[in-house]
């Protein structure tokens, strides 16, 4: 208790209550960090109370918090224009204010940056995040074929991540996406 250093235990504790799907608290836990904080994936609050407010169908305030998230993002893009996650984290930004082409270039530009032939562990990451905005912009076939491809490898996404984080709860009525989940899960 007290021990909180620059916000990280609090973030932890933001991202599990938005795992167990207790939207509220999460935002109430994210409300207590300071306004200037950045998780080490450098994503600004804002992203994160962006997303809370969007898995709780709260489309006003989801929007509000992703325009105060852009331009933090556009920023740090800015100062490290080759960084491919800070180009998935515009993606995800633009993707939750309804930008479908810009958003999935950006995540293409992660890819194109880190390309899973020239980095096996952070590559993966990468294209992740761009079935994350495929996901978030309706391109269903696109994602699921991201993430079949990520769960046949060692660095990709794991069975419980897709059961449980809400990022994937639009493609949770989609047939094919319980298929991924049954024949992955049967591997395991």
């Amino acid at each position: 208790p007290g021990v909180d250093p620059e916000g990280m235990v609090t973030y932890g504790r933001v991202q599990l209550r938005m795992l167990q799907r207790r939207f509220p608290e999460a935002l109430d836990l994210l409300n207590r960090i300071s306004p200037d904080f950045a998780n080490h994936d450098s994503k600004p609050r804002e992203f994160f109370e962006g997303a809370i407010y969007a898995f709780l169908d709260d489309k006003e305030k989801a929007r509000s918090a992703f325009e105060q998230a852009r331009p933090v993002a556009e920023q740090s893009l800015r100062e490290a224009p080759n960084d491919a996650f800070r180009h998935a984290l515009l993606g995800q930004i633009l993707a939750g204010l309804g930008e479908k082409e810009e958003a999935i270039a950006e995540g293409k530009r992660a890819v194109n940056l880190l390309p899973e032939s020239e980095d096996a562990l952070e590559g993966p990451k990468a294209t992740l995040e761009l079935a994350k905005i495929y996901t978030w912009t309706g391109e269903t076939d696109q994602a699921l074929l991201l993430l079949d491809h990520s769960l046949s490898n060692p660095s990709g996404v794991t069975i419980s991540s897709l059961k449980i984080d809400p990022i994937w709860d639009p493609l949770r009525s989609n047939p094919r996406f319980q298929a991924l989940i049954d024949k992955y899960d049967l591997r395991v």
